[in-house]
């Protein structure tokens, strides 16, 4: 998330919102802006950075038509919200899904700012998206939107301005196709030195090795901490994973190889289980190809109700937010909830999970892996080089363990939960650099 799902699965990450979403309409920008309240109030943050910080610095919203493969004009609807640049360029990822809204990228560009501030990253916030279903449209016709909607942001994006990135239902090609239609705007004279202009792209056109796996990678990391705290062994323990694409095939992936198994996932085409645990190579490849679990021969079909009353030691939610909501958090049989998506948990669900004593590593820390290999990508780009996996890996664990462990003595300090702490620790760096610098003029 940057939750940068780079498989281009939209569809397998699309599930049905909570049950909380039946009683009231969720607006998820509200709730993300309830936790910087609360953030703030646990640092004493000064009214003026809280005031500064309540709404994005600019919200471009663009309507550009595209030709589809009948030779009719359809128009779509694009967004690009650029939340703060106060530590460095806007950063985040483009969402291509049918159920984008100003709010929703509104919230997830404010979420990039705290993430890369905690990840004491030289970047800000920005998040994007444009409102259709990509399983819909062909690979051509993909193209073209991809290409037309990064034209028409023109100037507002730049290696130095703003630099998206993938993520739900959109992936590494779309991201080769982003900075080729970038490159040709910019001139000869400039070409070469824009590759930056986006991450997550093929390791070919200047992408970095352990990018597609980074956000599953980084929660894993940040499970080990956990586990290794509480004496937990991972080795033995069980998963449940909801969306299987990028975040969630790589978590379940990468635990499997340290002795975890996954014995029960969904996606927006139903529910499996398998008590004897799946196997993640086969799955994933499995979705890669067909875009959702459905018609997968290794599990037994299961309601949403029963997925998540299933016993495990762990609960992946790797899909969209507003998921689990007040009857799923009396429901789950879990020690662990570890946010591969971004929001997944509803305030009043996040409560319940709390009271029953199960933890929560929070998205703004657990998923910081995506933008924390993307700003690698970046550093990369610019200065010609080309690091090895083993270095990306190095470099990501040293980050993920320090934030964790930010975030739990700050928890500790100030007696609130994980979440709002990885806020507070975020919001402290954003206020130190308000504080030496002032506003303009």
């Amino acid at each position: 998330m940057d939750n940068q799902q780079t498989v281009s699965t939209a569809g397998s990450l699309s599930v049905p919102p909570a049950s909380v979403e039946k009683h009231h309409k969720y607006e998820f920008f509200k709730v993300v802006q309830g936790y910087l309240d609360e953030a703030a109030r646990v640092i004493d943050l000064p009214e003026y950075i809280q005031t500064i910080l309540s709404q994005p610095k600019n919200e471009i919203i663009i309507n550009f038509p595209v030709k589809m493969d009948d030779g009719s004009i359809r128009l779509f609807k694009g967004y690009r919200v650029q939340h703060n640049n106060l530590l460095g360029p806007y950063k985040g990822g483009i969402r291509y899904h049918e159920g984008v809204s100003l709010d929703d990228v509104k919230a997830l560009a404010a979420m990039m700012t705290w993430k890369c501030a905690l990840m004491n990253l030289p970047l800000g916030g920005g998040k994007g998206g444009v409102k259709f279903d990509p399983n819909k449209v062909s690979r051509d016709e993909l193209q073209r939107i991809t290409r037309r909607f990064f034209h028409a942001l023109g100037s507002n994006i730049g290696p130095d301005t703003d630099i998206p990135a993938p993520d739900v239902g959109t992936d590494a090609k779309a991201m080769a196709w982003a900075m080729d239609t970038y490159m040709n705007t910019v001139g000869s004279l400039f070409r070469q030195s824009v590759k930056g202009v986006v991450t997550g792209k093929p390791v070919a056109v200047g992408g970095t090795l352990g990018r597609e796996k980074a956000t599953g990678q980084g929660l894993v990391y940040t499970i080990q901490e956990w586990a290794e705290e509480r004496d937990f062994q991972l080795g033995g323990a069980t998963l449940i994973v909801q969306g299987f694409g990028n975040v969630g095939s790589f978590t379940s992936l990468i635990l499997s190889r340290l002795g975890a198994s996954t014995i029960a996932v969904g996606d927006h085409s139903g529910y499996l289980y398998n008590p004897e645990g799946f196997n993640p190579h086969k799955l994933q490849d499995y979705v890669k190809k067909n875009r959702s679990i459905a018609g997968y021969p290794g599990g037994r079909t299961i309601s949403r109700e029963e997925f998540f009353k299933i016993k495990a030691d762990i609960f992946i939610p790797a899909a969209l937010e507003n998921q689990i909501g007040i009857d799923e958090a009396k429901s789950l049989q879990v020690r662990l909830v570890a946010e591969g998506a971004n929001g997944p948990c509803s305030p009043e669900g996040e409560r319940i999970l709390i009271d029953r004593g199960i933890d929560i590593l929070p998205d703004v820390l657990a998923n910081a892996g995506g933008v924390t290999v993307s700003y690698y990508e970046w550093v990369q780009n610019k200065r010609s080089e080309h690091w090895t996996l083993e270095e990306v890996d190095e470099r990501l664990e040293k980050a993920m363990q320090r934030a964790y462990r930010e975030v739990v003595e700050l928890a500790r300090q100030k007696k609130c939960s994980m979440r709002v702490a990885a806020y507070a620790v975020a919001l402290q760096r954003i206020a130190a650099a308000y504080g030496e610098r002032d506003i303009f003029p």
